[in-house]
């Protein structure tokens, strides 16, 4: 009853004032040191009073690190919006003295079984707010780091003696400043708790993700944002004990911490783990119970997918820990448990953090013992053989992969000569080996593990993420140490190169992974490019569909130049062209109206409200990243303001319904000779609006029979796809599967949208396979229904063409393997 009171005294403190001053949040029974600013003397308002920006949180952990010898500072790199990514390490003065030391001996003891770790110091990584819209956690990170640096006595004397804590006070910041700003400005002097108020319905693409809109908590394994790569760099220079990630969910709810559901944990993460977050737990419900904070745990949510923040560290030794705050999202909300405000949300996450810490103390021996043996079976259970990855026509793409695993600090080698192994060859430069026999091989399996029979079939991410698949590389197990060349200690990408100058014309490949890249600054310079619609032989060189021919003559630039502006696009983008002393081919000739023209374009992509964010952010980053492509975004709040003529290519990331008004004005325009390439949900929308012909087919699920009404949603809920991979043919011959080497494509999709084949089979360029799954989950009924279907058709409209996918390819910025197809359509729509 104690606690129900504490409870209901809170929420009804006067919304309108919403005073709180820095005692809310601290322990009452705990002195602390005068001369440690506290936050609102640095950022000129309370905690929780307002929504803490990022130049201001900032500010405040500067300042703090200057004033206590307990805290450095240290910049680790910046965000794309050039926000600093800094990181706080917090630990006694005496530690401090001797940091490096200590950070060595903690490493030696997951080399060495022998060492002693009673005396060593347990590490603890504390990260907040990697979804800037799910603020309270940076918030909290004000009011955690002064406790530390001020709090006085015995127990924290012997925390930071014990302890070295890393302190990540803001995981995204362009999200956080992103939803700061829009809760401030959007905030009344009477805080309104209305949940139809504007200030808590954030205007698209929100707080959430960072600049170019990407779930940064799906990083960790991949590494392709700065974010990601600050915080993995310092993640394996610590190898820390535990790992915290504070995040926010509906305003409903209560408070999460892990373990959560038993049965969605991943097969690979050793029960210990989970047993010993469990024990962890145990901190965080006595101290939330001290509060009268409501809570709930091993009810939902899972750590199946080691891509994110909470999983990661299960499959490096470490613990990681999810908390989940129910979210006032803005300054104060009602919600069925009463008046949800923000410094109640910051004092949640505030106290978790510091159970967090207290368990780590009081469980420090045990914890250190755990990853010491994890990294001992894991040394122990290493075979001599190697895993090989690579592709032969495609150095670009393996670097990447390589990249990653560099990134992760796995070994990899060269490949000592080249070999062929089941059918597929593995050519120096081009591929790489991984030795089985290393610390990090339990991460190796991981990364690349294949998996199709689970436990549970709800999964809170997706259930397949295979690397080899995922960049569409060659792969193979087991392979003898003895292909491996020497290790890879500083990973380059292979140099771009033009062989020789021509006075006729230069042919490039389509295979290489920025050859988009390079094909766009060749059209935007103004040179005239042609594409191969047939596979030919010059000299002795064999080329496939889709080799760009540049001819020297009747060019912008003369022969010379030409040469030198080629040399230079060959080197920015790491590929390869050949210069040409004759058109006379084995095959179609230079000269064929088999090479078409290529058109220079001009690319749009519907953006705003009604769009699936984080599918139109990675096409963004794709294009302006990787291939220095300009990216018109196009608003749809002025849509039918705007004249489209101009743009060669519209794409429509995942949406529902643009509207009739959209929708005969891209009429028009795909008529008048516009390639208009829609994803997901796009395709049921141009199927009704009549752009295109599709026939859908559905799984046919039987009626409920002894499901209980507790468990009904786990029958619905197994049918959802929420990621998977499967395996397709392609008819290469086809515009959009140019520059693929082999006759299959590994494709990842999380819908259940399933077209049927057209009858005429050159218009179903990629089709799934009879049984198409490759790694992870998908019903029974769907499995029936998924195998011959097309993710993939075009149709002519007029003088122009209709493109649809039924998933994206472009999944989380590491699926490289299909990055190529929008590319083509975008290219060589016209030609389709």
């Amino acid at each position: 009853m104690k606690k129900i009171i504490l409870f209901f005294l809170f929420i009804s403190i006067t919304v309108s004032a919403q005073k709180v001053d820095l005692s809310y949040y601290l322990p009452k029974d705990v002195s602390y040191n005068s001369a440690i600013p506290t936050p609102a003397s640095v950022i000129g308002h309370e905690v929780g009073e307002w929504h803490i920006t990022h130049d201001k949180l900032s500010e405040y952990m500067k300042v703090l690190a200057a004033s206590s010898d307990r805290i450095s500072i240290e910049k680790r790199g910046k965000t794309y919006e050039d926000r600093q990514l800094y990181l706080l390490t917090i630990t006694s003065p005496k530690n401090h003295q001797n940091l490096e030391e200590i950070r060595k001996n903690h490493i030696e003891a997951t080399n060495n079984s022998n060492v002693d770790v009673s005396n060593n110091k347990i590490v603890v990584y504390q990260g907040f707010s990697i979804h800037g819209n799910e603020a309270s956690g940076s918030n909290a990170a004000l009011a955690v780091a002064y406790y530390l640096a001020a709090a006085q006595g015995s127990e924290i004397d012997d925390l930071l003696e014990n302890t070295v804590i890393l302190f990540d006070p803001s995981l995204n910041p362009d999200g956080l400043q992103r939803f700061a700003y829009w809760a401030n400005t959007n905030r009344s002097k009477n805080i309104n708790p209305d949940p139809n108020d504007r200030e808590y319905s954030e205007i698209w693409p929100r707080g959430r993700t960072n600049h170019y809109q990407f779930d940064m908590n799906r990083d960790w394994l991949p590494v392709q944002l700065p974010e990601s790569k600050a915080r993995i760099a310092t993640f394996h220079k610590w190898l820390p004990n535990v790992l915290t990630d504070h995040h926010e969910m509906g305003s409903n709810s209560s408070f999460f911490f892990q373990p959560g559901v038993p049965s969605r944990t991943n097969p690979l993460t050793p029960k210990l783990n989970q047993e010993l977050t469990k024990e962890i737990g145990s901190y965080h419900a006595k101290a939330l119970d001290k509060i009268g904070s409501l809570y709930y745990s091993e009810e939902s949510y899972d750590d199946f997918y080691y891509g994110k923040g909470s999983t990661f560290p299960d499959i490096n030794g470490s613990i990681g820990i999810l908390f989940e705050q129910g979210s006032s999202r803005g300054h104060a909300q009602e919600t069925i448990n009463g008046v949800l405000t923000f410094p109640f949300t910051i004092r949640n996450q505030f106290t978790a953090a510091l159970s967090t810490l207290e368990a780590s103390r009081k469980m420090r021996v045990k914890i250190l013992k755990y990853q010491q043996d994890f990294y001992k079976e894991s040394r122990n259970s290493g075979s001599n053989k190697a895993i090989v990855f690579g592709d032969e026509k495609d150095a670009a793409k393996s670097f990447h992969l390589a990249e990653v695993l560099k990134n992760q600090k796995i070994k990899i080698h060269e490949v000592k000569s080249d070999f062929t192994q089941n059918g597929k060859k593995f050519k120096k430069g081009y591929s790489y080996v991984v030795p089985m026999n290393q610390k990090n091989q339990r991460l190796v399996k991981a990364m690349f593990d294949v998996r199709t029979s689970f436990a549970d079939s709800l999964f809170y991410d997706v259930s397949a993420w295979t690397f080899n698949h995922a960049f569409g590389v060659d792969y193979a197990e087991n392979i003898s140490l003895s292909k491996a060349g020497k290790e890879i200690t500083n990973l380059k990408m292979k140099q771009g190169v033009v062989s020789s100058k021509s006075e006729y014309g230069y042919l490039m490949p389509w295979n290489e992974y920025y050859a988009p890249k390079a094909l766009n600054e060749i059209l935007q310079k103004g040179i005239r490019a042609k594409v191969s619609m047939k596979n030919f032989t010059n000299g002795n060189t064999s080329y496939d569909y889709g080799t760009v021919f540049i001819p020297v003559q009747n060019q912008s630039l003369n022969a010379s130049e030409l040469y030198v502006f080629l040399q230079n696009v060959a080197k920015n983008s790491n590929i390869s062209m050949d210069g040409v002393i004759t058109g006379l081919n084995e095959g179609i000739d230079l000269g064929s109206n088999n090479f078409r023209n290529i058109k220079k374009q001009k690319v749009a992509m519907l953006v705003g409200d009604g769009i699936t964010g984080n599918d139109s952010g990675e096409i963004w980053h794709l294009l302006d990243q990787r291939f220095d492509i300009a990216l018109t975004r196009l608003d749809m709040r002025g849509f039918n303001r705007v004249d489209i003529s101009k743009y060669t290519s519209i794409i429509i990331p995942s949406s529902y319904n643009l509207g009739k008004s959209a929708e005969e004005k891209l009429k028009v325009w795909v008529r008048n000779g516009g390639v208009l390439i829609g994803y997901k949900n796009t395709a049921r929308w141009l199927a009704r609006s009549k752009f295109i012909n599709l026939e859908f087919v559905n799984a046919e699920v039987a009626p409920a029979e002894n499901v209980t009404f507790e468990n009904r949603s786990l029958k619905s809920g197994a049918q959802v796809i929420g990621g998977a991979i499967f395996e397709a043919d392609i008819d290469r011959s086809h515009p959009v599967n140019f520059g693929y080497k082999n006759d299959k494509v590994a494709l990842f999709r999380n819908s259940t949208m399933f077209i049927i084949a057209d009858k005429n089979s050159y218009n179903n360029p990629i089709q799934y396979t009879n049984n198409p799954l490759l790694s992870g989950y998908i019903s029974k009924e769907n499995a029936k229904v998924i195998g011959k279907t097309i993710p993939f058709k075009t149709q002519r409209m007029g003088r122009g063409k209709v493109i649809v996918f039924t998933d994206n390819t472009n999944f989380r910025a590491f699926w490289y393997g299909t990055n190529k197809l929008l590319m083509n359509a975008i290219f060589f729509g016209d030609k389709m």
